[in-house]
C-alpha cells in the first residue's frame, strides 16, 4: 500500500481507517462513534477534524457524503460541508 492511500478495513468488531500509512481505530456503537488516534500524527489529524465538526456544529453547517464509498471497490470515503450562512 502506498503511503497516501486511505483504506477501510474491518478487525474483530472494530474499523480501522489507515491514513498516509498510519492506522486510526473507529468504534460505532449505535448512535455513537469514537475515533482513537494511535499516535502523534493522528492526534493531530483528529484535532484537525474536530475543529471542523464543531464549526459545522457552530454555523449550523452539515458533514455530507460526496459520491459513494464501496468497501473493496473504492479506496476512500470523501464528505463536504454544506450548509449555514
Amino acid at each position: 500500500m502506498r503511503e497516501s492511500e486511505d483504506q477501510d478495513l474491518s478487525i474483530t468488531g472494530c474499523s480501522y481507517i489507515v491514513l498516509k500509512g498510519g492506522i486510526m481505530k473507529i468504534s460505532i456503537d449505535k448512535n455513537l462513534v469514537e475515533v482513537t488516534p494511535e499516535n502523534d500524527r493522528e492526534t493531530k489529524e483528529l484535532d484537525q477534524l474536530w475543529r471542523v465538526l464543531i464549526d459545522c456544529v457552530k454555523f449550523n453547517k452539515a458533514l455530507t457524503p460526496v459520491g459513494e464509498y464501496i468497501p473493496g471497490q473504492t479506496d476512500r470515503a470523501r464528505f463536504s460541508i454544506e450548509g449555514g450562512n
